[in-house]
């Protein structure tokens, strides 16, 4: 995956999750405390963010081929898809979505965390070997 498509998807991740925060905080705050799923809007946002930021830090990856290596663009498909999964299912059973909606979130959390192994597996690759003297 290039820099310059992980720089357009988190740009886009970046703003809704910073509209749908703002709607979580003033829109549907009423709303939302009366089905006391802030807690839910609250934890989809984070985890929208904070991996919203991972992948522009992934977008600032530069190689000679200009292409991220293909663990780390492995882990950006994975946070992409553990967005949309664990923070979609979570904005969607916040706004009433019928409960089958749940098995999703794990299954986006598993692959938000597949994403963070992947860097892992990434950075034990790149470490420097022992050395002998």
């Amino acid at each position: 995956m290039s820099p310059n498509r992980l720089y357009l998807i988190a740009g886009l991740l970046g703003v809704t999750g910073v509209i749908l925060g703002a709607l979580g905080a003033h829109a549907l705050n009423q709303w939302l405390q009366q089905r006391q799923a802030v807690g839910l809007w609250q934890t989809a946002v984070l985890y929208h963010l904070i991996h919203t930021v991972a992948l522009l830090a992934l977008a600032g990856w530069k190689n000679s081929a200009a292409r991220l290596p293909s663990l780390l663009a492995a882990a950006a498909f994975c946070w992409i898809g553990g967005v949309i999964l664990f923070s979609g299912s979570l904005y969607g059973l916040a706004l009433g979505a019928p409960r089958a909606l749940g098995p999703i979130t794990p299954a986006g959390g598993l692959a938000l965390l597949a994403g963070w192994v992947l860097v892992i597996i990434t950075g034990w690759r790149q470490s420097p070997g022992p050395t002998s003297s």
